[in-house]
């Protein structure tokens, strides 16, 4: 079984890493054919780690200005669409947004290649945005795409598949209708962490980083954050620590987001790690007075130690942050080759449907808000 995967809004390679750690765990020969992402360091990252990929066949620039009817032919097709303007914090633009609407750019692919499968990824803030309408109108256009394509969107909670953080990601696998109709049906893998004495803790991810690894370098911290991080326990922030003097205490009205200056929980997952933000956003150890490495962040969105970010400390941040955890992309891909392989796996409902109007939760917790 041989997949071609191509890639858009492609990020370092969290996701392309998990679809071929899956590959290589089930013997699927998949190929990477090409790529594209509009940062220049995430674009070199992805060259550096993902397998075949060349600076050739990764197109580092926005894409609307990339041309996909010259890129090659494809079977598989990963595409995270922008995410910004469907986040849960800031504006929630929407389709009405800069990010919004660049959704289309896989469209586009999907028209011109007719690839077997594909795989796309948004943050659960997707499924409520303009009352849900744009999620519908998402997966209406997958849906029409190409000849056609059968949808399977999850909600997925990684820290139920072994990641060791509370991420929650809208992941929408598409099979294309013909072989959809011969048989190829994917279901959703089953947690292989369903509760929470299974999960996996920052303490357990933070275990035995070597000293020569890469991306380690540390962030200085002035004396008053070191300060102020010395007044919070454990799980608390900058607006709750019970501590807290009132010379540290942060007079910023209506910035209570509960990441700021939060600490870690050395026996729990981490909180969702993101990529922007500025200081107290970057993820905070819980006993040291001091920020996350960005090893640290990789560990806890578990890349491989080998994995080599590159580009200014700043922006591995950022790459590590919007990145697909790729043991969590692992598990999609591993079920998703299985389908086609027609090999049995256990699964579970999705707790996302799609009918014709619109897309309805199958359950009320898919409503929780990521933490």
């Amino acid at each position: 079984m041989t997949f071609r995967m191509g890639e858009l809004f492609s990020g370092p390679g969290g996701m392309a890493l998990g679809a071929h750690m899956a590959a290589t765990e089930l013997n699927v020969d998949l190929r990477h054919a090409w790529a594209n992402d509009h940062d220049e360091s995430t674009v070199d990252t992805y060259v550096a780690n993902i397998p075949g990929a060349t600076s050739d066949t990764v197109h580092f620039g926005d894409v609307r200005n990339l041309p996909i009817a010259e890129l090659g032919s494809i079977d598989g097709f990963a595409f995270g669409f922008p995410c910004n303007d469907y986040s849960l914090v800031g504006e929630s633009r929407g389709l009405k947004g800069d990010f919004g609407p660049l959704y289309q750019f896989g469209i586009d692919v999907l028209d011109e290649y007719e690839p077997a499968w594909f795989v796309a990824e948004n943050v659960s803030g997707l499924r409520s945005s303009n009352g849900g309408r744009d999620f519908a109108k998402i997966l209406r256009a997958m849906c029409d795409a190409g000849p056609g394509y059968v949808l399977t969107p999850h909600l997925y909670k990684f820290e139920e598949y072994g990641v060791p953080q509370r991420r929650h990601r809208i992941i929408i696998v598409g099979i294309r209708a013909d072989l959809a109709t011969a048989g190829v049906t994917f279901r959703v893998p089953k947690p292989t962490h369903p509760t929470k004495s299974d999960w996996k803790t920052v303490g357990q991810a933070l275990t035995g980083i070597p000293a020569e690894v890469t991306n380690q370098e540390r962030t200085r911290q002035s004396p008053t954050v070191e300060r102020r991080l010395s007044y919070i326990d454990p799980g608390e922030n900058a607006f709750n620590a019970k501590r807290m003097p009132e010379d540290l205490k942060l007079k910023v009205k209506g910035a209570t987001l509960s990441q700021i200056y939060r600490r870690l929980q050395h026996d729990r997952p981490s909180y969702t790690l993101t990529g922007s933000g500025g200081g107290g956003t970057h993820g905070y150890h819980w006993k040291e007075n001091r920020a996350l490495t960005n090893r640290e962040r990789a560990r806890i969105q578990t890349f491989p130690d080998w994995f080599k970010f590159k580009g200014s400390k700043e922006s591995v941040r950022r790459q590590v942050g919007m990145a697909v955890p790729p043991e969590g992309a692992q598990k999609v891909f591993e079920a998703l080759f299985k389908s086609f392989a027609g090999a049995p796996y256990d699964h579970i409902e999705p707790n996302l449907a799609v009918t014709d109007a619109t897309v309805h939760l199958a359950s009320p917790r898919s409503l929780e808000r990521d933490v």
